[in-house]
């Protein structure tokens, strides 16, 4: 077991708290579904109409209008194989994770959808947060998208564990600046912040902010380079984080 003392938690999904196998298998495959469905229902709300602009920036364009300038169906249809060709290609885009979150909604919110979480994971969070840690999440998909998650999942609604989420909006997990960015919205020195993570180069960007961090090995992980230098676990159980306050 390894023994960390610290202030702040700063939690990645998934390959961390969740498996890579329910996004990928569960979550995206009920975006492709719905897709076009969801598009024609909600395409004159203010939710959806507020992605639009960031979508068009995701696909290269300085503006709506010069994106979507056709019929409503037309439309549509630009937005849909621009999703699915963002989701093809595993493009981490603000865009798209905003328009995910908004279609994966109905998908919690009716039960078709309950998040995943390794069996460790709730337990762990709720004993970090009795102890008088700040737990946070970091991942790319969008906070809506995250509070939903973590509001709908297999151990019960989480949400009031967590003091903050962040998305790419703050800048990207490979990008040392994000963190410095998080450390200061926790209003804590970087090196007094835990961040765990499955993706070496999310690691290596909070570890060149200043943070300290752990590598999480998961069932369904993606291999990792063998000459890393991160400290490893497979569980939360291994992780012993000490309050730096006590």
């Amino acid at each position: 077991m390894q023994t960390i003392t610290a202030k702040g938690v700063l939690l990645d999904i998934e390959g961390t708290t969740s498996s890579i196998s329910f996004v990928y298998d569960v979550m995206f495959p009920y975006v492709r579904k719905n897709l076009d469905a969801f598009l024609v229902q909600n395409w004159d709300t203010p939710a959806l109409q507020n992605c639009l602009p960031t979508l068009a920036s995701d696909v290269g364009k300085n503006d709506v209008s010069e994106w979507l300038s056709g019929t409503a169906q037309e439309n549509q249809r630009s937005v849909a194989v621009a999703v699915i060709g963002m989701m093809d290609d595993d493009i981490k885009a603000t865009g798209l994770k905003e328009l995910q979150g908004l279609i994966w909604k109905s998908g919690f919110h009716t039960g078709q959808m309950v998040a995943h979480l390794f069996d460790d994971v709730a337990v762990n969070i709720k004993t970090w947060r009795a102890e008088g840690l700040d737990v946070r999440i970091y991942s790319s998909g969008s906070i809506a998208a995250q509070k939903l998650f973590f509001g709908h999942t297999i151990a019960g609604n989480l949400l009031d564990q967590f003091s903050g989420h962040y998305d790419t909006t703050t800048g990207s997990k490979r990008d040392s600046s994000s963190y410095a960015k998080i450390a200061n919205e926790f209003d804590l020195l970087p090196s007094e912040i835990v961040f765990v993570s499955d993706v070496v180069e999310e690691l290596a960007a909070a570890s060149e902010a200043g943070m300290q961090t752990v590598l999480s090995i998961r069932p369904g992980n993606k291999s990792v380079p063998e000459n890393h230098d991160f400290d490893a676990v497979s569980s939360f159980e291994e992780l012993k984080i000490e309050d730096a306050s006590s």
